[in-house]
Protein backbone atom coordinates (compact mmCIF):
# COMPACT_ATOMS: atom_id res chain seq x y z
CA UNK A 1 0.00 0.00 0.00
CA UNK A 2 3.09 2.43 0.67
CA UNK A 3 3.93 1.73 -2.60
CA UNK A 4 1.01 2.39 -3.88
CA UNK A 5 0.79 5.82 -2.07
CA UNK A 6 4.40 7.12 -3.56
CA UNK A 7 3.68 6.42 -7.17
CA UNK A 8 0.52 7.90 -7.03
CA UNK A 9 1.81 10.73 -4.84
CA UNK A 10 4.29 11.11 -7.71
CA UNK A 11 1.45 11.30 -10.36
CA UNK A 12 -0.25 13.74 -8.22
CA UNK A 13 2.49 16.37 -7.90
CA UNK A 14 1.66 18.11 -11.43
CA UNK A 15 -1.30 18.74 -10.06
CA UNK A 16 -0.64 19.83 -7.04
CA UNK A 17 2.14 22.56 -8.28
CA UNK A 18 -0.78 23.87 -10.65
CA UNK A 19 -3.27 23.96 -7.85
CA UNK A 20 -0.75 25.80 -5.92
CA UNK A 21 -0.36 28.42 -9.08
CA UNK A 22 -3.97 28.58 -9.50
CA UNK A 23 -5.02 29.66 -5.92
CA UNK A 24 -2.34 31.89 -5.62
CA UNK A 25 -3.42 33.88 -8.63
CA UNK A 26 -7.09 34.18 -7.58
CA UNK A 27 -6.10 34.94 -3.97
CA UNK A 28 -3.99 37.34 -5.56
CA UNK A 29 -6.14 39.11 -7.35
CA UNK A 30 -8.99 39.53 -4.69
CA UNK A 31 -6.05 41.00 -2.25
CA UNK A 32 -5.71 43.49 -5.29
CA UNK A 33 -9.44 44.06 -4.49
CA UNK A 34 -9.25 44.30 -1.02
CA UNK A 35 -5.91 46.54 -0.60
CA UNK A 36 -8.16 49.29 -3.44
CA UNK A 37 -10.96 49.12 -0.71
CA UNK A 38 -8.72 49.72 2.24
CA UNK A 39 -7.30 53.09 -0.17
CA UNK A 40 -10.70 53.79 -1.04
CA UNK A 41 -11.71 54.20 2.84
CA UNK A 42 -8.24 55.80 3.64
CA UNK A 43 -7.90 58.22 0.87
CA UNK A 44 -12.11 59.18 1.67
CA UNK A 45 -10.24 59.28 5.60
CA UNK A 46 -7.84 61.77 4.42
CA UNK A 47 -9.34 64.17 2.72
CA UNK A 48 -12.10 64.71 5.17
CA UNK A 49 -9.48 65.24 7.88
CA UNK A 50 -8.15 67.84 6.05
CA UNK A 51 -11.60 69.46 5.68
CA UNK A 52 -11.62 73.06 7.77
CA UNK A 53 -14.47 74.84 9.08
CA UNK A 54 -14.05 78.69 9.79
CA UNK A 55 -15.60 81.05 12.37
CA UNK A 56 -15.49 84.59 11.49
CA UNK A 57 -16.10 86.70 14.56
CA UNK A 58 -17.78 89.90 14.57
CA UNK A 59 -15.85 92.88 14.88
CA UNK A 60 -14.79 94.74 17.83
CA UNK A 61 -15.26 91.28 20.04
CA UNK A 62 -13.62 91.53 23.48
CA UNK A 63 -11.02 89.07 24.55
CA UNK A 64 -13.08 87.40 27.05
CA UNK A 65 -16.03 86.84 24.92
CA UNK A 66 -13.29 85.67 21.77
CA UNK A 67 -11.90 83.02 25.06
CA UNK A 68 -15.33 81.90 25.93
CA UNK A 69 -16.37 81.43 22.19
CA UNK A 70 -12.88 79.44 21.73
CA UNK A 71 -14.37 77.05 25.05
CA UNK A 72 -17.63 76.59 23.73
CA UNK A 73 -16.37 75.06 20.38
CA UNK A 74 -13.74 73.14 21.93
CA UNK A 75 -16.23 71.25 23.94
CA UNK A 76 -18.75 70.28 20.90
CA UNK A 77 -17.94 66.70 20.33
CA UNK A 78 -17.76 67.09 16.73
CA UNK A 79 -14.27 69.00 17.04
CA UNK A 80 -11.45 67.25 16.27
CA UNK A 81 -8.63 70.19 16.60
CA UNK A 82 -8.65 73.71 16.47
CA UNK A 83 -6.75 76.91 16.76
CA UNK A 84 -7.71 80.74 17.05
CA UNK A 85 -6.07 82.78 14.18
CA UNK A 86 -6.07 86.38 14.63
CA UNK A 87 -5.58 89.02 11.88
CA UNK A 88 -2.00 88.55 11.22
CA UNK A 89 -2.23 84.43 11.54
CA UNK A 90 -5.34 84.82 8.63
CA UNK A 91 -2.82 86.66 6.58
CA UNK A 92 -0.11 84.42 6.05
CA UNK A 93 -2.96 81.64 5.73
CA UNK A 94 -4.45 83.88 2.94
CA UNK A 95 -0.92 84.75 1.42
CA UNK A 96 -0.15 80.87 1.48
CA UNK A 97 -3.30 79.71 -0.56
CA UNK A 98 -1.89 81.59 -3.30
CA UNK A 99 -3.75 84.27 -3.21
CA UNK A 100 -2.70 88.58 -3.96
CA UNK A 101 -1.31 90.92 -1.52
CA UNK A 102 -4.16 93.25 -0.60
CA UNK A 103 -1.77 95.14 1.41
CA UNK A 104 -0.74 96.89 -1.72
CA UNK A 105 -4.11 97.95 -2.39
CA UNK A 106 -5.17 98.70 1.04
CA UNK A 107 -3.29 100.58 4.42
CA UNK A 108 -5.54 98.12 6.66
CA UNK A 109 -5.78 93.78 6.93
CA UNK A 110 -9.43 93.63 6.04
CA UNK A 111 -9.67 89.99 7.15
CA UNK A 112 -11.20 89.07 10.40
CA UNK A 113 -10.42 86.94 13.81
CA UNK A 114 -11.18 83.64 13.76
CA UNK A 115 -11.49 80.15 15.08
CA UNK A 116 -10.77 77.66 13.15
CA UNK A 117 -11.78 73.87 13.38
CA UNK A 118 -11.20 70.73 11.84
CA UNK A 119 -14.52 67.99 12.47
CA UNK A 120 -14.16 64.90 12.76
CA UNK A 121 -14.68 62.52 10.25
CA UNK A 122 -18.55 61.08 10.69
CA UNK A 123 -19.16 64.77 10.93
CA UNK A 124 -17.77 65.75 7.40
CA UNK A 125 -21.02 65.54 5.65
CA UNK A 126 -23.29 68.30 3.92
CA UNK A 127 -26.24 67.72 6.65
CA UNK A 128 -23.81 67.51 9.02
CA UNK A 129 -21.46 70.42 8.36
CA UNK A 130 -25.07 72.63 8.02
CA UNK A 131 -26.27 71.80 11.00
CA UNK A 132 -22.80 73.01 13.08
CA UNK A 133 -22.89 76.10 10.96
CA UNK A 134 -26.47 76.97 12.20
CA UNK A 135 -25.49 75.76 15.48
CA UNK A 136 -22.38 77.91 16.03
CA UNK A 137 -24.27 80.87 14.25
CA UNK A 138 -27.78 80.72 16.12
CA UNK A 139 -26.47 79.32 19.60
CA UNK A 140 -24.96 81.13 22.75
CA UNK A 141 -21.96 82.96 20.46
CA UNK A 142 -25.23 84.79 18.75
CA UNK A 143 -23.70 88.45 18.24
CA UNK A 144 -19.84 86.91 18.49
CA UNK A 145 -20.16 85.52 14.95
CA UNK A 146 -20.35 86.72 11.96
CA UNK A 147 -20.15 83.86 9.39
CA UNK A 148 -19.06 80.31 9.57
CA UNK A 149 -17.77 78.95 6.39
CA UNK A 150 -16.62 75.36 4.68
CA UNK A 151 -16.43 74.97 1.51
CA UNK A 152 -20.02 72.99 0.56
CA UNK A 153 -19.11 72.06 -2.96
CA UNK A 154 -15.52 70.36 -2.34
CA UNK A 155 -17.41 68.49 1.09
CA UNK A 156 -20.95 67.48 -1.48
CA UNK A 157 -18.97 66.09 -4.35
CA UNK A 158 -16.25 64.42 -2.53
CA UNK A 159 -18.49 62.32 -0.25
CA UNK A 160 -20.78 61.60 -3.56
CA UNK A 161 -17.48 60.33 -5.61
CA UNK A 162 -16.44 58.30 -2.84
CA UNK A 163 -19.70 56.35 -2.18
CA UNK A 164 -19.81 55.52 -6.04
CA UNK A 165 -16.66 54.34 -5.77
CA UNK A 166 -16.96 52.14 -3.01
CA UNK A 167 -20.59 51.01 -4.10
CA UNK A 168 -18.37 50.15 -7.83
CA UNK A 169 -15.37 48.55 -5.56
CA UNK A 170 -17.63 46.63 -3.33
CA UNK A 171 -19.91 45.23 -6.04
CA UNK A 172 -16.18 43.73 -7.95
CA UNK A 173 -15.02 42.64 -5.04
CA UNK A 174 -18.34 40.37 -3.95
CA UNK A 175 -18.34 39.24 -7.68
CA UNK A 176 -14.45 38.33 -7.56
CA UNK A 177 -15.14 36.83 -4.20
CA UNK A 178 -17.56 34.31 -5.90
CA UNK A 179 -15.08 33.86 -8.66
CA UNK A 180 -12.09 33.19 -6.30
CA UNK A 181 -14.49 30.36 -4.49
CA UNK A 182 -15.40 28.96 -7.96
CA UNK A 183 -12.24 28.63 -9.30
CA UNK A 184 -10.33 27.51 -6.01
CA UNK A 185 -13.06 24.60 -5.47
CA UNK A 186 -12.27 23.54 -9.19
CA UNK A 187 -8.46 23.85 -9.02
CA UNK A 188 -8.68 21.62 -5.95
CA UNK A 189 -10.79 19.04 -7.34
CA UNK A 190 -8.68 18.82 -10.61
CA UNK A 191 -5.88 18.26 -8.48
CA UNK A 192 -7.77 15.41 -6.08
CA UNK A 193 -8.62 13.78 -9.24
CA UNK A 194 -5.08 12.59 -10.48
CA UNK A 195 -5.66 10.63 -6.53
CA UNK A 196 -9.20 8.76 -6.96
CA UNK A 197 -7.46 5.71 -7.31
CA UNK A 198 -5.49 6.15 -4.50
CA UNK A 199 -7.93 6.91 -2.40
CA UNK A 200 -10.33 4.68 -4.04
CA UNK A 201 -7.17 1.37 -3.27
CA UNK A 202 -6.56 2.36 0.37
CA UNK A 203 -10.34 2.43 0.85
CA UNK A 204 -10.75 -1.13 -0.52
CA UNK A 205 -8.13 -2.48 1.57
CA UNK A 206 -9.53 -1.62 4.77
CA UNK A 207 -8.41 2.05 5.63
CA UNK A 208 -11.00 4.47 7.14
CA UNK A 209 -12.42 7.64 5.81
CA UNK A 210 -9.94 9.73 8.59
CA UNK A 211 -6.85 7.84 7.68
CA UNK A 212 -7.54 8.27 4.03
CA UNK A 213 -8.36 11.76 4.14
CA UNK A 214 -6.31 13.41 6.75
CA UNK A 215 -3.08 13.49 4.87
CA UNK A 216 -4.93 15.31 1.50
CA UNK A 217 -6.44 17.63 4.26
CA UNK A 218 -3.28 18.14 5.95
CA UNK A 219 -1.48 18.78 2.30
CA UNK A 220 -4.51 21.13 1.43
CA UNK A 221 -4.04 23.56 4.59
CA UNK A 222 -0.19 23.34 3.76
CA UNK A 223 -0.57 23.89 -0.10
CA UNK A 224 -3.42 26.86 1.05
CA UNK A 225 -1.01 28.09 3.54
CA UNK A 226 1.89 28.50 0.44
CA UNK A 227 -0.93 29.54 -2.14
CA UNK A 228 -1.69 32.97 0.26
CA UNK A 229 1.79 33.56 1.52
CA UNK A 230 2.91 33.53 -2.67
CA UNK A 231 -0.16 36.15 -2.89
CA UNK A 232 0.60 38.70 -0.41
CA UNK A 233 4.25 38.65 -0.95
CA UNK A 234 3.34 39.27 -4.46
CA UNK A 235 0.71 41.81 -3.32
CA UNK A 236 3.19 43.49 -0.70
CA UNK A 237 5.79 44.11 -3.52
CA UNK A 238 3.15 45.89 -5.51
CA UNK A 239 2.14 47.90 -3.08
CA UNK A 240 5.60 48.88 -2.35
CA UNK A 241 5.98 49.64 -5.99
CA UNK A 242 2.84 51.37 -5.85
CA UNK A 243 3.83 53.64 -3.48
CA UNK A 244 7.12 54.01 -5.10
CA UNK A 245 5.53 56.03 -8.10
CA UNK A 246 2.51 57.27 -6.29
CA UNK A 247 3.86 58.77 -2.83
CA UNK A 248 0.67 59.72 -1.10
CA UNK A 249 -0.46 55.88 -1.05
CA UNK A 250 2.35 55.65 1.53
CA UNK A 251 0.78 58.45 3.33
CA UNK A 252 -2.84 56.48 3.84
CA UNK A 253 -1.07 53.05 4.43
CA UNK A 254 -2.66 51.08 7.26
CA UNK A 255 -0.26 48.55 8.51
CA UNK A 256 -3.16 47.15 10.77
CA UNK A 257 -6.00 46.91 8.59
CA UNK A 258 -3.18 45.94 5.78
CA UNK A 259 -2.24 42.87 8.55
CA UNK A 260 -6.07 41.73 8.55
CA UNK A 261 -6.29 41.80 4.91
CA UNK A 262 -3.31 39.47 4.78
CA UNK A 263 -4.98 36.93 7.64
CA UNK A 264 -8.01 37.27 5.90
CA UNK A 265 -6.32 35.95 2.19
CA UNK A 266 -4.49 33.45 4.53
CA UNK A 267 -7.92 31.95 6.26
CA UNK A 268 -9.71 32.33 2.90
CA UNK A 269 -6.49 30.06 0.85
CA UNK A 270 -6.75 27.64 3.86
CA UNK A 271 -10.28 27.29 4.38
CA UNK A 272 -11.29 27.13 1.09
CA UNK A 273 -8.61 24.46 0.04
CA UNK A 274 -9.49 21.95 2.99
CA UNK A 275 -13.18 22.16 2.12
CA UNK A 276 -12.52 21.65 -1.06
CA UNK A 277 -10.12 18.72 -0.65
CA UNK A 278 -12.53 17.31 2.33
CA UNK A 279 -15.46 17.17 -0.28
CA UNK A 280 -13.47 15.83 -3.32
CA UNK A 281 -12.43 13.31 -0.62
CA UNK A 282 -15.79 12.20 0.27
CA UNK A 283 -17.32 11.88 -3.57
CA UNK A 284 -14.57 9.57 -4.36
CA UNK A 285 -14.91 7.49 -1.54
CA UNK A 286 -18.56 6.99 -2.29
CA UNK A 287 -18.07 6.83 -5.98
CA UNK A 288 -17.99 2.71 -7.55
CA UNK A 289 -14.73 1.89 -9.27
CA UNK A 290 -15.53 1.55 -12.39
CA UNK A 291 -17.38 5.52 -12.14
CA UNK A 292 -13.49 6.31 -11.67
CA UNK A 293 -12.30 5.65 -15.18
Amino acid sequence: MSQIGKASSKRGKPSYVMSIIGVTLVLFLLGIVGWMIINTNKLSEYFKENVEVKVYLANKVSPKDSAALLQFIASRPYVRSYEYVNKDVAKKKYLQDGNEDFSTILDYNPLPDGIYFKPKNEYVQSDSLEKISKEIKEGQSTGLVSDVSYPKELVSNMNQNFRNISLIILGIAIILSIVVIFLIDNTIRLAMFSNRFLIKTMQMVGATRQFIARPLTIRAIVNGAISAGIAIVLIYVLILVAENFIPWLSGVRSSSTLFLLFLALMIIGITITFLSTWRSVSKYLRMKLDELY
